[in-house]
This record gives structure tokens, sequence and C-alpha cells, in this order.
């Protein structure tokens, strides 16, 4: 997180008033980090979907692109089920007036608890409210064992100490908290006028699901894909950017037949899988985990399942946090918007049904299920920077990101060994003619302060793959130093090879 700010890739949010919480700003490195995800999952999703791979059916995937608005009409939300039942159960503390998710707290109380009368120490796992706690526990019962807080008796609830209390009791009874945020459209900001900053992209994609057939040559099986942001008021926003109250998403709803719903199942979570090794996230912190049936969302109960794939974040481990889903929605979505809305919904494939006596087929029309691959593009940011962050003692700077060079906001740097006898000129000369050319894949810095030392620690720590200096012998011999981040070697290359070099390293990566 230090690192992050230092070099400019995340700030907490409104810093300059003290921040606040569960938001984050993108400085110059995040921002453009961040582009760079987001430009190469449209790349391998839409412009070229995973990469020519044929699905399971045979052919070409399909996947077509869409932009919808981060407020929808009100009834979306009544139909998708959010209004009702996108709701956490919380607790609040009297005392701190601090507020809890209900189903995140635990309790440490004396192992073998008979319902003495000693205090209960309430505490939420990954926070520091878990190692005080505990503290206080084994002081005062030697012996611990931990139970959630839903399943301690009422009457016990007296003796409770919460998280950040001093008090026991403080705790309320649990109360349903939905986490949509509220505003208003028009001037007059009554009820008649509430309407919600989406909680997810997914619903605008449902909507128009029938605009994007009829107003395209798009056939089933194909996907819609949107990137865009998305809110939760989450009670008790933590770890960094993984749980965040604004954040962003990158989602695909894949539109298919229901008898071949199972197998495109297969084929996007092997696919999605494969990304995330081929950007950099490859090893043992790259994980994908089928959902039980108890996880499951009411929307995938009745279709072939939900697989995570997860990622071992520092403050997850020896445990994962999920980057992206893969479920079987089956066609819970379009059923419930074409029930809400009055409006038919029903795909008609003129190539399926019965086949006719004079040849063809008599076409069937059926609602189709769907497959969502819905992935955290901050969450993405988020393991791409981990997994990067590597600490090197051997070095002067021990620090280093090793991004993937196509990620990498900075895509090689030059340098001039000192700041002068000719060699900034040079170096000017072959920044300019690096940025004409790579400029769209990223930035490339020209740095003529400071030792050599520090402005290759500096480009280390922004995950710069390259830098080439400009020495003495560039004079003599018109021959540079190119130097790889994550080896630290050093070669001597041609001046007038460095642009075909570097494509050849980007390309390759």
């Amino acid at each position: 997180m230090a690192l992050c700010k230092r070099r400019g890739f995340i700030y907490q949010a409104s810093d300059l008033y003290g921040g606040l919480n569960g938001f984050w700003d993108y400085g110059p490195l995040g921002a453009q980090l961040k582009k760079n995800l987001r430009d190469r999952w449209w790349h391998d999703v839409v412009m070229d979907p995973c990469n020519g791979a044929l699905g399971p059916d045979g052919q070409p995937v399909e996947v077509v692109g869409l932009d919808t608005c981060i407020i929808q009409h009100p009834r979306v939300w009544v139909a998708s089920g959010h209004t009702e039942t996108f709701n956490d159960p919380m607790v609040d503390c009297r005392e701190t007036k601090a507020r809890y998710r209900f189903d995140h707290v635990s309790v440490y109380v004396p192992a073998g608890d008979t319902g003495s009368n000693a205090p209960r120490f309430a505490f939420v796992a990954g926070t520091p409210s878990e190692a005080r706690q505990r503290k206080k526990a084994d002081k005062a019962f030697g012996a611990v064992a931990v139970v959630p807080l839903a399943q301690l008796p009422v009457e016990a609830w007296s003796r409770v100490i919460a998280p950040d209390a001093d008090t026991p009791g403080t705790l309320t009874e649990p109360r349903a908290f939905n986490l949509m945020f509220k505003t208003y459209v028009g001037a007059t900001a009554t009820e008649d006028d509430i309407a919600y900053l989406r909680p997810e992209t997914a619903q605008g994609i449902f909507v128009q699901f029938k605009n994007v057939v009829d107003s395209t040559r798009v056939k089933v099986p194909f996907g819609i894909a949107q990137t865009g942001k998305a809110f939760r008021n989450e009670v008790t926003p933590r770890n960094f950017t993984f749980r965040s109250r604004e954040f962003e998403q990158m989602e695909i709803e894949f539109f298919c037949h229901p008898d071949a719903a199972h197998a495109w199942y297969e084929f996007w979570r092997a696919a999605r899988l494969a990304w995330w090794k081929a950007i950099g996230l490859a090893g043992d912190n790259l994980r994908v985990r089928e959902q039980s049936r108890d996880e499951l969302a009411h929307y995938a109960r009745d279709g072939a399942g939900t697989s995570d794939i997860e990622y071992r974040f520092p403050f997850t481990d020896p445990e994962f946090g999920e980057i992206e889903g893969v479920a079987h929605r089956a066609d819970f979505d379009l059923a419930t918007h074409q029930k809400h809305a009055r409006a038919r919904l029903e795909y008609f494939d003129a190539e399926r049904g019965e086949p006719l006596p004079a040849g063809g087929r008599k076409g069937e029309r059926y609602l189709p299920h769907v497959i969502e691959p819905s992935a955290g593009l901050d969450r993405g940011v988020l393991a791409l920077l981990c997994e990067a962050f590597t600490e090197d003692a051997s070095r002067p700077s021990p620090e280093l990101l090793r991004l993937h060079p196509r990620l990498a906001p900075i895509k090689a740097a030059v340098f001039p060994l000192v700041n002068k006898d000719g060699m900034p000129e040079i170096s000017a000369r072959l920044h300019a003619e690096l940025a004409r050319r790579f400029r769209a894949l990223g930035s490339l810095e020209h740095d003529v302060r400071g030792t050599i030392g520090k402005r290759y620690a500096r480009m280390d720590e922004a995950g710069c793959p390259y830098c080439f200096t400009i020495d003495g012998q560039t004079v003599q011999d018109q021959t540079v130093t190119a130097r790889d981040r994550d080896t630290g070697q050093q070669e001597r290359i041609a001046l007038d090879r460095v642009a075909d070099y570097l494509a050849e390293r980007l390309e390759r990566g």
C-alpha cells in the first residue's frame, strides 16, 4: 500500500480531507494499469474472443459490446430482486456506533462453555479486532473456543463485548440493511423520484437483450460484454481495494440454448482461468473453486453451478479471495424481466426445432440460458499488484513490481547516464522515437535527474520492464545499455535496434 501511494498507483479517495472509507482513487500509474487490464479484457473477450478458440459447438465464439447507464429504471431492481432481497443483516454497537455484518461476527467463548457469566469477546475475522479480542479472551479464559454470533443464545448477548467496545451488552439485534445507494431523478426529490446507483452491471445487459438481438445479426449462442462502475453500500469495506463501495466490473452474459448450458459453463470456466494465468497470475496463488450447493445464489440453484476464480491475497493467506465468478444463471433474469416488463423476450431460433418435409426446420422459441463470467476490475488490478510485488534484498532498492510487460503502465524508460556530453540529446531523440511507436500501449519515461541507480530503482518500483541508457560509449559506437527489470541484467544493443528490441519483448508478452 505504501508503494502504491508513493509511486502513484492508488490513493485514498478525498485524501486531502482525511479520506472516505471504501473509496479509492487511481493515480497516474494506477489509472494506466487499470486501463491496460480493461483493454486487454475487452480485446480478448469482444474483439478476439478467447483468442480465436472454438466453442463447444465447434464454431467461433461471438461476443458483442454494450455500455449501459449507471442509473436504471427503479423497476429493474424490483424485477431482479435487489430492492427486496439485496440486504445484509447488520448489528450496531450502541457504545461505538460501529456497524457490523451479522454473519461476519464471531465470538471468543470459554472452551466447553456451559453458560457461565464470563464475558464473550466479539470480533470480525481479518480485522485488528481479531487479535485484540483474542488476547483478552486468553487472559480471561485460558482455553478459548470460537462460535459465530448467530449461534450464540440470545440470553448470552448481554455478556458480549462488541469488537471495538469496552462494555458488554452493547450489540443490537440484527436488522436488514439494503446495500444499494439511493439517489433521486428529477428536481422534486420525493419518494416517487427514488432511483438507485446500480449494484451490478449485469441487469443493464438483460434489459437490452432484445434490442441487441433486433438491431444486430447476432445469433444464439452469443455473449454481451461490458465494463463499468457499480456501487454497493458495504458496511465494513476493508482489505485495501478488495471490498470497496465503488468498484468496476468486467462482465459477460453469454446466451445459449438450455441444452448447451452445461457445455458452455465448462468452456467459460476453463477459458477465464486460462486468461488470468496468461496475464501473470499463474502459480499456486490462483485457483478455481466450485461453490457448494448451499453457497449458490438464488439464480444459480437450478443450473450447472457456480465457480469462483480465486487469488491468494496477502490479507487472505492461507485462504483465497474471489476475483471472478463464472455462474450458470439459467433463464432466471430474462424470465423475471419478461414477467415484470410484460414484454416477450423469447429468442426465435430458425435453425432448431422439428425438421420440415420440404427441408429446413420448423424453428424453436425459447428463453436462452445465461453463463455469466463476472470479474472485478479493481480486484484484478489488486491481484496483479500483489503478485508482482517482490522484495529482492540483493538490490540497492529492494522493492520492485514484476508486472506483465503488456500490462505495465510504463513500457520503457530512456536515460542519459549523465546530463551532459551530448547524451541528453541522444536520449531525447530515442525517447521521441519510442513514444511515437508505443505511446498507445503505455507511457515512455525520459529522466535526466539523479544517479542512474536511483532512476533504475524508481522504474523497478513502477513496474517498468525495460530501461535504455545512453552513455559515453553510445557516442562512440552507437550502442546503448538495455536493462531487464526482472533479472537486472544488462546488454549492449545497437541504438537503431532499440525499438525493434522493445517490440519483440512486448509482443512476446
